[in-house]
């Protein structure tokens, strides 16, 4: 597996933990999580970048991400 699908792998991680919500449950989890992504950060795409910070964001404030869930 090559780095570029680490990363991806990892993206799709985060998205399936804030789409359950699950950074209000265990925000600790969610952001180590988002370090290990973090790490890569020169050679994230913009759309990445952003949607870490609004990860970081959403932990940070206590907001739920999905309201379906």
């Amino acid at each position: 597996m090559n780095l570029k699908d680490k990363i991806n792998m990892r993206m799709d991680e985060l998205e399936h933990m804030m789409d359950s919500n699950h950074h209000l449950k265990d925000a600790e989890a969610v952001s180590n999580h988002i370090s290990s992504i973090s790490k890569f950060w020169s050679i994230l795409s913009e759309e990445d970048k952003d949607y870490i910070e609004g990860a970081r964001y959403s932990i940070e404030k206590g907001t739920v991400w999905n309201e379906n869930s």
